[in-house]
């Protein structure tokens, strides 16, 4: 059953809350813009980010230099460079996915492979676990993908609870439910009755419910929530991929990922980091870079941030 929209507090009007206010007023305002208009802003502004030196650009080429040590380092440079020009493109495609219109979505090329494979698991009863990953136009095609399929889907709460009411009622208008990372039990159930729930395990989160498995063959501390999901509620594991293209965006879901899950959680973990590395290999300049993605290190290693 679809979740409600959460309730609205008066304390959400308090001045602390001012700033998210006025950052979500103009989110409404800018939506109201074209696609490929709010993109060409969006470069504009990743030209300037790319300009900038600061603590997020120094995250973005110490990843690469991990993750890619075979390219030389104008090649590496040249990488840099682009991902964050695109990161101008995330802020202009989070936009229009929450506060952008349904006819505006749908004027929004979109192609999607692979949709035998949700429908297959549907209708054997089976739930689907999405596995994605963090590129800047994650919401939008999640937004876009539930024009086609039903979907819920796993989120980090913001830090400003009007932020968060706003961007929670923003995103229920097209997900069944947001389950924030604290809330596997209603997850679990809605994965039991048939649900799809789409996430991305790929960032580096403190907690108990992580391993290091290899990401691009360096240990990355990665949740094991990919593993516990399955094996608690008998969903199948199916890998989300993602990219922009020049006309719009391209949406694949491979096969469901066979036994799975095993009795090896960190076998598993490395399994879901392969599927995402290989995402990640198909469009490069549109990963986040910009998160630690390695800050938590095995015992007697320093962190490559310092």
């Amino acid at each position: 059953m679809p979740q409600s929209p959460p309730p609205f507090r008066r304390t959400l009007l308090s001045p602390r809350h001012w700033p998210a206010w006025l950052g979500v007023g103009m989110m409404r305002v800018l939506a109201l813009l074209p696609w490929r208009w709010l993109l060409r802003g969006g470069r504009a502004l990743g030209w300037l980010i790319a300009r900038v030196p600061g603590e997020r650009r120094r995250v973005a080429a110490t990843n690469l230099a991990l993750c890619f040590p075979d390219l030389d380092d104008a090649a590496r440079s040249r990488l840099l460079e682009e991902n964050l020009r695109d990161a101008g493109c995330m802020l202009a495609e989070f936009t229009l996915a929450w506060m952008g219109s349904d006819a505006a979505i749908a004027r929004i090329a979109l192609t999607i492979d692979g949709l035998e494979h949700l429908e297959a698991a549907r209708s054997a009863g089976r739930g689907v676990l999405l596995v994605g990953a963090h590129f800047s136009h994650l919401e939008l095609c999640a937004r876009l993908v539930s024009r086609r399929i039903r979907i819920a889907g796993m989120y980090r709460e913001h830090g400003d609870a009007a932020f968060e009411w706003a961007i929670k009622r923003a995103r229920l208008r097209y997900a069944d439910a947001m389950f924030s990372k604290d809330e596997l039990r209603a997850s679990i159930r809605h994965l039991k009755s048939g649900g799809t729930l789409w996430y991305a395990p790929d960032q580096d989160m403190r907690g108990k419910e992580a391993v290091f498995a290899p990401f691009f063959g360096v240990p990355a501390w990665t949740i094991t929530a990919t593993h516990h999901l399955a094996r608690l509620s008998g969903a199948q594991v199916i890998a989300f991929y993602h990219q922009r293209t020049d006309s719009g965006y391209a949406i694949r879901l491979q096969a469901p990922l066979a036994d799975f899950p095993g009795a090896d959680v960190v076998a598993d973990t490395t399994r879901i980091n392969a599927c995402i590395e290989d995402m990640v290999r198909a469009a490069p300049t549109q990963y986040l870079w910009l998160h630690k993605r390695f800050k938590t290190r095995p015992a007697g290693e320093s962190s490559p941030y310092a």
